[in-house]
């Protein structure tokens, strides 16, 4: 792990797209600033962006700059095999796809109670453990999205893991479905360095509302961006903080503060209090915009982007939430509504929300004729 320069990486599940496609002369653009100033680490998963997220990176980085100026993170995503024998020829066209012959890290992706089952089944920790001795996978380790206990058991069954990427924000710190605290005092414990996803949950902490925003104005510092990276980045035995960046403008705010990184002082940590107490009172839906939920929708409903409108309307309680839903996010067939209730979503969302009950809840609120 000596190879990781800074504690700052670059999240590959939202690149700037341009009409539709990923716009890879900007995420070339993106992905030399980001070396350019001294960074090095790269996130990716086969699922991020329908498969286009790794292929991205071998246009925009993988063929352009030398193996070993760039660290390179992918994942083993449980819904791409069903067997033991799968997943070798799985990780192999991953490896092609990101036109590289070995990952400096290899998680198995959003381990939870019922995906541990299926990987332990299918001995997929075993077959990584393997890869690693045979010098494809420089580092084995997991990501993660349950309660504590179940981390505990994981990491007591295979303590050949090396680092385990956590959600890790100031409102999910204490949240009990999240267990942010939890499972980061659990990894201590384990020795294990941590890597943080969704330290601005998926955006939410860049779009504050009023209120919160304001508590951060009065500090005369940084973008709300910076407070939440920061307040992350600044616990011990964070190796790495991931963010997913999606333009050159939120790159360079991103690498103004953590090149030279300095965690948050008592006076930043007070105001991040005060907007955590605010988030905890306004019964906003916990949505990260991971998109997970949409890939096998039947009915190809915009999940989180109803969630992210019904929060619009909880915040500002103003009739742009009513235009959004109904003139960009719904169409024929799309609307909170016509949801069958399969379940489907359920089952693929990190955050474990109540998604059928929450379209319900939307359809009260938005289609009301």
């Amino acid at each position: 792990m000596e190879n990781i320069k800074k504690n700052f990486g670059f999240g590959c599940m939202r690149l700037p797209m341009k009409d539709g496609e990923i716009d890879l002369a900007e995420t070339s653009r993106m992905v030399d600033y980001f070396l350019e100033q001294g960074f090095n680490y790269f996130d990716t998963a086969h699922g991020y962006l329908q498969g286009r997220s790794e292929t991205a990176l071998k246009t925009c980085l993988t063929s352009r700059h030398p193996r070993d100026s760039y660290i390179l993170t992918n994942k083993l995503t449980g819904t791409f095999f069903k067997t033991e024998a799968d997943i070798r020829p799985f990780f192999q066209s991953q490896l092609e796809a990101c036109g590289v012959d070995y990952f400096d890290f290899y998680l198995m992706h959003a381990q939870s109670a019922t995906f541990y089952q299926h990987f332990k089944k299918c001995r997929a920790y075993e077959t990584a453990f393997a890869l690693k001795a045979e010098g494809k996978i420089k580092h084995v380790g997991i990501s993660f999205h349950d309660h504590a206990e179940v981390l505990e058991q994981i990491l007591t069954d295979y303590p050949e893991i090396e680092v385990v990427q956590i959600q890790f924000n100031y409102v999910d710190y204490d949240d009990p479905a999240v267990q942010s605290r939890k499972c980061y005092e659990v990894c201590r414990r384990h020795g294990k360095p941590v890597l943080v996803m969704e330290p601005v949950k998926g955006g939410n902490l860049v779009n504050l509302p009023e209120e919160a925003r304001k508590v951060l104005d009065e500090l005369h510092g940084g973008s709300p961006a910076s407070y939440a990276i920061r307040f992350a980045a600044g616990f011990p035995g964070m190796m790495m903080v991931l963010s997913g960046m999606s333009s050159m403008e939120q790159m360079k705010d991103n690498l103004s503060y953590m090149k030279d990184f300095q965690p948050l002082n008592e006076t930043e940590l007070e105001a991040v209090k005060k907007v955590q107490s605010i988030f905890c009172g306004m019964n906003l839906i916990p949505c990260t915009a991971c998109r997970y939920c949409t890939d096998g929708c039947p009915r190809q409903i915009a999940i989180p982007d109803l969630f992210a409108v019904m929060n619009t309307k909880q915040i500002y309680h103003d009739w742009n939430a009513d235009f959004y839903y109904n003139n960009v996010y719904t169409g024929a067939g799309r609307r909170a509504s016509d949801c069958i209730q399969c379940g489907r979503c359920e089952k693929a969302c990190p955050q474990h929300l109540p998604i059928r009950r929450l379209l319900t809840e939307i359809a009260a609120e938005f289609d009301k004729q």
